[in-house]
């Protein structure tokens, strides 16, 4: 079954295997092995005798993968961490655990639990496919799963650095121009360079958002821009534009073409035209449902990755497709200067489409005003499952704008629900603790966007004006002594000795606790932080760790 399973990949493998030889006649699997497989880590009492019948197969050494032989599955999985390249192909065979490490054979499927479980966030969440197995009766894989990739929003390095602390597989940011976002602090090319190393550093992806709609003057200077962005090697440059398509081909060819939500993609057949053009994935529309997703995923080649964003802002129009803006204030959506006046109040009663008076769209006024055309906001952190299931290679979050507050609690949410799922999805169960890590955030009301209901059905217009907000970002960890149990912060806004406060961390939904100490740069004790920025300590009932985030 496993060398079954590898036939079906586009590119080689990282194989942990082990086991009864008798059971894994790898003697006659030599060359489907050298073709598919370019790393084993052997474990398992029997490793010496699969390793000598691998290489004794006939044919077997044209090809054949580095082999390396461990006496278990914990320093197995070590070595391959080095071995793997974010994208590649992991397997585990199914008895890959020490039989004299483990020798009641029934107790194991709980071992390969907590393996999973430890390395999810180092290793595993890097990859695009994993097998595990779950011990009964008898050995079983009992679920094929694509691990999809968490992709999360960085409009300047701090939150850029807040999305790769708490668990983003990947981060998009954007120049100072062609991305979408010009109201977004951006990043300059210097720091592009910086933040992309970040990321390489990291272990994390760095994706470019290039997916402006360039009039004809502006090609030379985007020229320009992909010229100096090149050396930089990003991962990924996310286009709308057939032209930007062009462009990137021949001047930053190893970077993947990403199809950017811009294009309003809805289709199988959109897909593989884009696929054609040289694009690795495509970033769906908001506007396609679930299911049509996953007729979507049926129909198009393996190789092609679909991209969805699972948590943010909606546009009222076809993402970016509004005109809205440019005629109220002159700055066009489509060059990345949205003012969002589907926001603003507009007072007027009702409104009927002249040929049918009768079909009357009736506007609630609010003591603030209007807000007909206003989108509610994307929240799917309660159907992990059925986006998983689904087959969607990366989810997106949106908020290159938001805070970075807004970046480390959406990613860390999102990566706590995905890394349940995938650790233990027979058992897996929705933590309403991760909801209400979402709800702390600045959000419009919470809908599941098109994923249940096409627009006609229902537009998803909000029915409460403005922001809801629950939380404030009160301080961020600079230092933590585990010894006194001092942690030193950098204050967000103004704290008081008394106030009851949270401590989230990566991996962990927020801990209360009360302030009831509170010290300034000097050691002096003091009742009160007031200023923005204001270096203080506070003695913590957790351990705490650089990043992480105090708020109310």
């Amino acid at each position: 079954r496993t060398i079954a399973g590898l036939r079906s990949f586009p590119k080689k493998v990282i194989l942990i295997a082990g086991g009864y030889d008798k059971h894994i006649p790898f003697d006659v699997l030599g060359p489907e092995i050298a073709e598919h497989v370019k790393y084993m880590a052997l474990c398992g009492v029997t490793a010496e005798k699969i390793r000598a019948a691998v290489e004794s197969a006939p044919d077997y050494a044209p090809g054949a993968p580095e082999m390396e032989q461990f006496d278990n599955l914990t320093a197995a999985i070590a070595a391959c961490r080095e071995q793997a390249q974010p994208g590649d192909v992991v397997l585990f065979s199914p008895a890959c655990a020490s039989f004299d490490q483990f020798p009641n054979f029934m107790a194991r499927g709980k071992f390969f639990k907590e393996v999973v479980n430890n390395f999810i966030h180092n290793f595993l969440r890097l990859l695009d496919f994993f097998i595990y197995t779950s011990y009964n009766n008898n050995i079983k894989i009992i679920k094929d799963m694509i691990m999809p990739e968490l992709l999360s929003p960085a409009g300047n390095f701090e939150k850029l650095k807040s999305a790769v602390l708490y668990g983003a597989d990947a981060v998009y940011f954007a120049g100072e121009a062609f991305g979408m976002r010009a109201a977004a602090d951006n990043f300059d090319i210097d720091e592009l360079g910086q933040a992309i190393q970040y990321c390489h550093d990291h272990n994390v992806r760095a994706f470019i958002t290039v997916n402006v709609m360039p009039h004809e003057d502006q090609y030379q200077e985007l020229r320009e821009y992909f010229t100096k962005l090149a050396p930089f090697a990003p991962d990924a440059l996310i286009i709308a534009d057939v032209g930007v398509i062009e462009l990137a081909k021949e001047l930053i060819p190893n970077a993947e073409i990403h199809i950017s939500t811009q294009a309003s993609t809805m289709s199988s057949a959109a897909c593989k035209a884009w696929m054609k053009l040289g694009a690795k994935r495509v970033v769906l529309a908001r506007e396609v449902t679930l299911d049509e997703i996953r007729k979507i995923k049926a129909s198009i080649p393996d190789e092609l990755e679909l991209e969805v964003f699972i948590h943010g802002s909606m546009c009222v129009s076809y993402s970016g497709r509004c005109l809205l803006s440019e005629y109220y204030t002159g700055r066009s959506a489509n060059d990345g200067k949205c003012t969002q006046p589907c926001r603003w109040e507009y007072r007027f009663a009702e409104i009927a489409e002249v040929k049918r008076p009768d079909d009357i769209l009736t506007v609630c006024e609010t003591p603030s005003g209007s807000f007909t055309l206003s989108s509610k906001d994307m929240c799917m952190i309660e159907h992990i499952p059925e986006l998983i299931e689904a087959g969607i290679t990366s989810f997106k979050i949106e908020g290159r704008m938001k805070s970075a507050y807004y970046t480390a609690v959406t990613t860390n949410a999102y990566r706590m629900a995905i890394d349940s799922y995938m650790s233990d999805p027979e058992n897996y169960h929705f933590d309403p603790l991760w909801l209400r890590e979402l709800e702390s955030v600045s959000h419009r009301e919470y809908d599941t966007g098109f994923f249940y209901g096409a627009p006609n059905t229902d537009p998803k217009t909000t029915h409460n004006p403005g922001y809801l907000r629950e939380k404030a970002y009160i301080a961020v960890v600079t230092g933590y002594d585990s010894e006194t149990g001092i942690a030193y912060l950098e204050q967000r806004n103004k704290m008081c000795v008394g106030d009851t406060l949270e401590l989230i961390t990566p991996g962990k939904t927020g801990r209360q606790f009360e302030l009831s100490e509170l010290w300034n740069e000097n050691n002096e004790t003091i009742e009160s932080a007031p200023h923005p920025k204001m270096k203080c300590s506070t003695r913590l009932p957790f351990e705490a760790k650089p990043g992480d985030i105090i708020r109310m």
